[in-house]
């Protein structure tokens, strides 16, 4: 196997803590090894306890380790959605060459120019996406390299998050003695791939159903355009068979994987089955149809929620429908839910890779094509580059540095920041 050619993803959920090693050999990605662990410490995409989520992130990592046998050094990095904020950003630069053509030193310079504008000290910039750039008021233009100009402008979308929620995830990948190649907003790279182009390109909503969440992501003309989280996910639906029921939660979840099905008119009251009570020996009848009313209320929920947070988004039409994925998406007759509750064109995104044909590895498998798009763009294999952001304490950090050593690291993060944003736009106009 030729270690050159892969790739190793890590998704921070709500509910469980994904690592996916992937072999990438002549664009075709090879899922050859998993790590799926149960998360502690992470309530609603935002870290709340960093022991727990270090000890989840290296149970998953083992796994993944035992499965390939490849030591796991340097993964790509997913950032939930959480307080992120897209905001316009504009650079211009003149043309530096003496025969006017625009080389990759003019796009450095641009980049640089739009990241002027001044980033609230509790905010961290995540990526950069070129929305067009203009070449002597030439404009729509996808790649400038080669043409011939004396100005050159960008206009773009900065995404930012929360400084706080960014640092906590940097420090719980850090303490779990990994290093980081990429950093990338979650949505963003589990839409881009989940979506068609079509789909991205007529305005599309992609809905990531997770444990404790659900995050939306609108693309329009090919680019992420809106982002939005709302405070419920399947974690709730557990919770609310759990209660009615009078079930343990390991019970509830194992019933709604089982059983579970989200369009009421559709489920069985034939199909029956015994539910143990908790605290007792006994144990309860329920039917299919019983139990999926109790789903079908808490997604009726979470969809209307959606819609309000679409709305607040401004966001009024969606031509190309809306796109599911996530763990919750693997429900049942969810798709019937969707299309009944936001009359709209609804299907369902599961990755077609052996071993992760299920709709929760989505963002894990978004993250590592993602990054091997950037990777081949740039004709770079996926060691050639060094860590955005290299780890602060671990084993090999030598103890009479470490003082110091997050300070160096901070500096490093920020200046790789632009070298890593600036790669970004590239993908967007391949």
């Amino acid at each position: 196997m030729n270690h050159q050619n892969i790739y190793i993803s890590l998704d921070i959920g709500s509910s469980s803590i994904k690592v996916l090693i992937g072999d990438v050999t002549d664009g075709q990605l090879h899922v050859i090894g998993v790590g799926n662990t149960k998360t502690n410490g992470v309530k609603k995409g935002t870290i709340v306890d960093i022991d727990a989520t270090v000890q989840s992130i290296k149970k998953a990592v083992e796994q993944a380790e035992r499965m390939t046998g490849i030591q796991i050094r340097e993964v790509v990095l997913g950032i939930p959605a959480n307080q992120t904020v897209l905001q316009p950003v504009k650079g211009v630069v003149a043309v530096n060459s003496e025969n006017r053509e625009i080389t990759d030193d003019d796009l450095d310079r641009v980049f640089e120019s739009a990241q002027v504008m001044s980033i609230p000290p509790e905010r961290e910039l995540v990526n950069i996406i070129p929305k067009q750039f203009i070449v002597d008021n030439l404009d729509e233009i996808k790649d400038p390299r080669g043409m011939i100009g004396i100005r050159l402008e960008m206009d773009a979308t900065m995404i930012t998050t929360s400084r706080t929620l960014l640092h906590n995830v940097l420090r719980c990948v850090e303490r779990a003695g990994l290093n980081i190649k990429e950093i990338y907003l979650q949505p963003l790279a589990a839409g881009y791939f989940a979506l068609t182009e079509d789909e991205k390109n007529q305005g599309t909503a992609f809905i990531d159903i997770g444990g404790g969440s659900t995050t939306i992501a609108v693309f329009e003309d090919g680019l992420l355009t809106h982002t939005g989280v709302v405070p419920v996910g399947g974690e709730h639906i557990t919770k609310d068979l759990s209660i009615i029921l009078k079930t343990p939660t390991e019970q509830a979840e194992k019933i709604k994987r089982e059983y579970g099905h989200a369009f009421y008119e559709d489920a069985s009251d034939d199909e029956v089955f015994e539910v143990p009570v908790v605290g007792t020996d006994a144990t309860e009848e329920y039917s299919q149809k019983f139990i999926s009313e109790i789903i079908c209320s808490r997604l009726e929920e979470m969809f209307d929620l959606v819609l309000d947070e679409l709305a607040r988004l401004g966001v009024r039409d969606l031509p190309g429908g809306i796109v599911i994925s996530g763990g919750v998406a693997s429900l049942e007759g969810i798709a019937q839910l969707a299309r009944q509750v936001m009359q709209t064109r609804v299907r369902i995104y599961i990755p077609d890779y052996i071993g992760v044909r299920d709709p929760s590895y989505t963002t894990a498998v978004g993250l590592i094509r993602y990054a091997h798009m950037e990777d081949e763009f740039f004709g770079r294999s996926p060691a050639s580059k060094a860590p955005v952001y290299q780890a602060v304490g671990s084993v090999t950090t030598p103890p009479k540095k470490q003082s110091h050593a997050s300070e160096r690291t901070d500096n490093e993060y920020k200046t790789s920041v632009f070298d890593k944003a600036k790669r970004l736009f590239d993908k967007f106009f391949e």
